[in-house]
């Protein structure tokens, strides 16, 4: 009966939200800048560097392909959509932002409406799903004494993320201020982007991070005959022609330093990946919980403790070696969602729940409603083909349904509510 309770809460936003525009078919601009031509950059770059120091840790790799400054993934291109390397679900339709702004609305709500609020958003693309949560307070008048905070460390992206949410904004020129950019969105609130979760102040949060964890730097381990062995990058051959580097994967032939610390005793998959990074900011959000209240939101693919190989690269929407042509390409690895629990439980004042499918959190907190709503609206055929194509992406199996996974991170002073009125999504 109390989930009936919690459910109908939610079925009066979504009802109040049908009036609200919604459509389907996504169109893009980009920002360009310049940047370095050599694709090659990364690539005799990391050939000096192992030639130099030796085998480097796959962290340490993908840290150097995704953050360098010069020619890193993440710091000089925009990668999404069709005519990038991969596409998220919010850049599909603006459905789902809507739906995660309704359940954050109707968390929000349960538990008193508090204010001053942040949104916070880590890693947020192009600011589309920002952009769509905030479209839809804005629908419901929630947007009083909130501001917008976004953890971003690209330079492109940021410029992107200004773009699709303000009015106006500026670098900062404070060289001892904890954000580099700050503006005013179309909904007129402020909103400042970081270069780490750790500068965002202080106070009441709806943290959202979808698709960001998947990117932390990982440490792989190989189980052996003789125990667990770090995974490193090696050279496959000393020469230093481009057109002849070729990196191979080597087990280090010592227990390394994040071996000691990272392996437990009890575990036996054949293949293990952890990221300390992840780990870290794990901690830092239930430590802010705790101190200052919030809501969190995990999204991304990955698994509940059993997940083993699968670090990868995308380019073009296709499944590359992660070793060849490196910055060129998406390096990602599955999120261990059982490490956040951990993380969890170890706090001891934070609330873990999860991980559920993509397709029953969007089901559970009713995207057939909002299907049906706009459905009815649309007289278009393609529009409405489009519409459904959008929906069967989010939420197939075979699609994004079943690979992406939701979890959720509260502080335990909210047990009392939550025994009444369930988390919708998560019961």
């Amino acid at each position: 009966m109390t989930y009936l309770t919690t459910k109908s809460i939610l079925k009066k936003f979504l009802k109040a939200l049908r009036p609200f525009p919604a459509p389907p078919i996504r169109t893009y601009y980009t920002v360009k800048r310049k940047a370095e031509n050599d694709e090659h950059f990364l690539l005799k770059h990391l050939y000096n560097k192992i030639k130099a120091t030796g085998p480097i840790t796959v962290a340490d790799y993908m840290k150097d392909i995704l953050q360098n400054p010069v020619r890193g993934y993440y710091m000089s291109k925009d990668m999404f959509g069709e005519s990038g390397d991969f596409i998220t679900s919010p850049e599909i339709s603006q459905i789902f932002g809507e739906m995660i702004a309704v359940w954050f609305l109707n968390e929000w709500q349960k538990i008193g409406s508090p204010k001053p609020m942040q949104i916070v958003e880590l890693g947020p693309g192009r600011g589309t799903l920002s952009a769509d949560i905030l479209k839809v307070f804005n629908h419901f008048k929630a947007l009083q004494k909130t501001s917008l905070h976004l953890v971003e460390i690209s330079p492109v992206l940021s410029e992107v993320q200004s773009c699709t949410l303000c009015m106006q904004s500026n670098l900062t020129k404070n060289p001892k201020s904890s954000f580099y950019r700050e503006g005013i969105t179309h909904q007129g609130i402020p909103v400042f982007w970081y270069n780490q979760y750790q500068d965002v102040p202080d106070g009441f949060t709806l943290l959202l991070a979808h698709e960001f964890f998947d990117a932390m730097p990982i440490h792989k381990f190989h189980k052996t005959y003789a125990g667990y062995k770090e995974v490193l990058v090696d050279l496959e051959s000393v020469k230093s022609e481009e057109k002849d580097i070729r990196f191979r994967y080597v087990l280090a032939p010592q227990d390394t330093p994040m071996l000691k610390m990272l392996i437990k005793k009890t575990e036996t998959r054949d293949h293990v990946e952890i990221s300390p990074d992840a780990i870290l900011i794990y901690e830092h959000i239930c430590k802010r919980l705790v101190e200052n209240g919030g809501i969190s939101l995990i999204c991304d693919y990955g698994h509940n403790g059993m997940g083993t190989d699968s670090f990868r690269a995308f380019k073009k929407h296709k499944q590359v070696d992660p070793l060849v042509l490196p910055g060129t390409s998406d390096l990602t690895a599955d999120v261990d969602f059982s490490i956040i629990e951990e993380v969890a439980l170890k706090n001891g004042n934070v609330i873990y729940l999860g991980p559920v499918t993509q397709r029953t959190f969007l089901h559970r907190i009713g995207i057939e409603h909002r299907i049906k709503a706009l459905s009815e609206n649309l007289t278009d055929k393609a529009q409405l083909k489009n519409l459904e194509q959008c929906y069967n992406f989010l939420t197939d199996d075979a699609k994004m349904g079943e690979r992406f996974k939701f979890s959720c991170l509260l502080p335990s002073t909210l047990s009392r509510i939550l025994k009444i009125c369930p988390v919708v999504g998560f019961s």
